[in-house]
């Protein structure tokens, strides 16, 4: 009996059919005041509306059929026609007693996140991408999913090609070269590119060379991937992320299907010459101008840019990982992308699962401008992260009884992931680690030290008899009805892909987990009482622990 709130849903809604002839929706929601009771419906409010009949007149019938006395006090009847629903302590102890559990469901969820770029250092520009898709994957996972998580990492194209002839043209070793020696070498090649006509034909022709196989120039492109690689494994670990090497799906592990998608989308006749490059046009994709939007699918010089290598990626998601769903964790700006991709692989038939795009704001500065040094530069993410360790490093200074460096990191990390994952994703935010890491308020250390401090009383508890058997106040009750909905809402974000929800909810669970604290006694309470609050403190501790978990942070026991 661990999902009280869809049993209540369908018992009402069975009441409605008996009642009406029509099993309506009852939309119970939680009460925000004890006075309602623990759930609330309008149902009688939309019935009435919908019948012409007076709405108390409705929810006088729906009551007279609901049987909900097992589970409830006697129902009420509120305002203009609002049913309350208060349950019984006993109800709200077996739901605690017995928390929903997930199983398989069958499908396979394959996420692409992070995308960072070859040769380039990550920046601040990576931080949600990874974050809210670690998150959502252990979320998916959660709720029964098979999760397949795909690192589509940026390393093919025009780019490697300037590299290349930039390096020959120097006479530079490339195994000489780190990450922030690959960084140079593009800001070189770029310049050199845009400035000289005959090395952009050169570099172009290199692209053609490395696409065709040419070892000297896969060498040199084999090195920039493995080095840039080395250095996104040590970020990831800083981060805490679950994504690994062997998840890293670059453009260039598509590179032999390229030619079969332009051949296949030109036999289904959805590709049209323009200015010598194929295109397609597909209807309802119009610029400002009112013209049509192309699908590049094959450049003028033969090439092959990134709408090719996301379409043979979704029929590698769809064929190959036999994805039942898949999900990009890509910023905002790349919407009207997706949705043409989308768009076109379903007229190819090539795409017949889910495909969703979690699109998400951007990380600002204190000027409320995307996020960038004092010299302007772009932020890396290593050196911000590392900042964030630092200043939970000097929050904690003087705390005895912890490992400060571990703990530094787990709260320095902790209090960047829940802030970008506590706001609606598509949002902006500010990032201000001053107010992350702030120990009150809606941040990941207020979370972390719930949890800690719970750790600490229940080890001074010593054994006790597990479950709850009593809930007589009304913060416990509040408490209690407030662990009963986790499961609905880890759900619920599997569905909606919008990780602040739990957030929210996590942040509701500390809330009145502080007012228990200032109205119930535990230690000291003897008897009954005392064993029920310990066991529903130590619910409320895995809740915590849980749900911090499937945001990717960790939760310390001490602090």
């Amino acid at each position: 009996m661990s999902a009280v709130l869809p049993v209540l849903s369908t018992r009402l809604s069975a009441a409605a059919a008996a009642a009406f002839g029509t099993p309506y929706d009852p939309e119970l929601r939680s009460s925000t005041k004890p006075e309602f009771g623990h759930y609330q419906s309008n149902l009688a409010l939309r019935i009435g509306n919908a019948l012409g009949r007076p709405p108390r007149d409705v929810a006088a019938r729906l009551v007279a059929e609901l049987q909900v006395d097992d589970l409830c006090e006697t129902p009420e009847i509120a305002g203009p026609g609002f049913i309350n629903l208060t349950l019984r302590p006993s109800t709200l102890a077996r739901a605690v007693n017995d928390p929903q559990a997930f199983t398989s469901n069958g499908q396979r969820v394959v996420v692409d996140y992070s995308q960072p770029n070859v040769a380039k250092q990550m920046h601040v520009g990576h931080l949600r991408s990874t974050v809210i898709g670690d998150a959502l994957c252990n979320v998916l996972r959660f709720v029964g999913y098979d999760v397949v998580r795909q690192n589509h990492v940026g390393d093919w194209g025009t780019q490697y090609g300037m590299m290349i002839e930039q390096l020959l043209a120097e006479g530079i070793a490339a195994e000489t070269l780190d990450l922030e020696g690959l960084q140079h070498l593009y800001e070189r090649s770029r310049k050199h590119f845009d400035a000289d006509g005959t090395f952009a034909v050169a570099a172009r022709s290199r692209v053609v060379a490395l696409q065709s196989g040419d070892p000297e120039t896969r060498a040199m492109w084999r090195h920039m991937v493995d080095v840039s690689l080395d250095d996104f494994e040590k970020v990831y670990a800083l981060l805490g992320t679950n994504l690994q090497r062997t998840d890293v799906v670059g453009e260039s592990a598509y590179n032999d299907d390229l030619p079969r998608v332009v051949e296949d989308l030109e036999q289904a006749g959805l590709l049209t010459e323009s200015d010598g490059a194929l295109c397609a046009f597909l209807p309802g994709f119009q610029g400002r101008d009112g013209d049509p939007l192309p699908v590049i699918v094959r450049k003028s010089d033969g090439g092959f840019g990134y709408s090719a290598t996301d379409l043979a990626a979704v029929r590698h998601r769809v064929n190959t990982l036999h994805a039942d769903r898949i999900v990009y964790v890509v910023d905002h700006r790349q919407a009207l992308h997706f949705d043409m991709i989308f768009t076109l692989a379903r007229a190819a038939h090539w795409l017949d699962v889910p495909a969703e795009h979690v699109s998400f704001g951007t990380v600002l500065g204190p000027n409320g401008k995307p996020f960038k040094t004092r010299e302007g530069g772009t932020v890396k993410l290593a050196e911000l992260l590392e900042s964030a360790v630092a200043r939970a490093d000097a929050l904690l200074a003087g705390r005895e009884g912890i490992d400060r460096a571990t703990t530094a990191r787990a709260v320095g990390i902790g209090a960047v992931k829940y802030a970008d994952l506590s706001s609606d994703r598509g949002n902006d935010y500010v990032f201000d680690l001053d107010r992350m890491v702030a120990m009150t308020g809606n941040t990941g250390p207020y979370l972390q030290y719930a949890h800690a401090r719970l750790t600490r009383l229940l080890s001074k508890a010593g054994p006790v008899a597990d479950g709850v058997t009593e809930l007589k106040d009304p913060a416990e009750q509040r408490l209690a009805l407030l662990l009963t909905g986790f499961a609905a809402t880890v759900q619920q974000v599997a569905e909606t892909l919008q990780p602040h929800r739990l957030c929210t909810y996590l942040y509701d669970v500390a809330s009145a987990l502080s007012v228990f604290y200032e109205q119930c006694p535990v230690l000291s309470s003897d008897g009954e009482t005392r064993a029920s609050r310990i066991a529903l403190c130590t619910a409320t501790r895995k809740v915590l622990q849980d749900g911090l978990g499937l945001l990717g942070i960790e939760a310390p026991d001490a602090m």
